[in-house]
């Protein structure tokens, strides 16, 4: 994987179509439901919300007993990461817990795998975790010597394929994990000057972005 430097910008008009008002704290994470007409929104404030987009209306709000760093949406459940250490599965629909997972470090980044089968985590203690959502049971955990979570809002993400995944660290490097193997298969630590704060991969896979504190993003090719 080699750093490339970012195209010239292009400035295009952008329309504001909705502005949805009711957290009392900041809104750390908001997530489209798969009918791409509701939004969850999770804060600092404990509350997770939601969003009606055709009304503009909030039409839930449930009490999460804990600040909301992530959120992830399946067709029936939304999974919330929280800075009391647990991961909480919700029936939204049902405004109710429908099970909790405790971590040992507060929960810093949620995803899902293409299938929706499993989720990962990323925690404080420095630890990513593959959650096998069918069984209920974490199948897989994620470390490397030199990966330190360097702070609560800290995003991992998926490949497209499930394949790896990637992760930034409070160094400056990114670490990359075969799923299969659950070993460190790449790090790449030359660019970054500061802590990594979150990664996304493009849906082809052939691009990473990472963003660092410092307010520097790198784009990587020949992922």
């Amino acid at each position: 994987m080699t750093p490339c430097r970012l195209g010239t910008s292009v400035t295009c008009p952008v329309l504001l179509q909705h502005t949805l008002t009711g957290h009392s704290g900041k809104v750390l994470s908001a997530r489209f439901l798969l009918d791409n007409a509701r939004i969850v929104s999770g804060s600092y404030d404990r509350t997770l919300k939601l969003w009606d987009l055709r009304s503009k209306v909030c039409m839930k709000t449930v009490f999460a007993g804990s600040s909301c760093n992530d959120i992830v949406c399946t067709e029936q459940c939304v999974m919330s990461g929280h800075f009391d250490k647990k991961v909480r599965f919700w029936d939204i629909r049902a405004e109710s817990i429908v099970r909790e997972m405790e971590l040992l470090g507060r929960v810093t980044s949620l995803d899902l795998n293409h299938d929706r089968t499993e989720l990962l985590t990323c925690s404080r203690d420095d630890l990513l975790k593959i959650i096998d959502l069918r069984s209920n049971a974490v199948r897989q955990t994620l470390s490397a010597q030199g990966f330190k979570c360097g702070a609560d809002w800290t995003r991992v993400t998926f490949s497209p394929d499930g394949s790896y995944v990637i992760g930034g660290s409070a160094d400056g490097a990114l670490y990359i994990w075969n799923v299969l193997t659950g070993k460190v298969d790449r790090v790449l630590d030359r660019n970054h000057n500061s802590a990594i704060n979150s990664v996304s991969w493009s849906p082809s896979g052939t691009y990473v972005v990472s963003v660092e504190k410092g307010s520097r993003a790198i784009l990587w090719s020949d992922v």
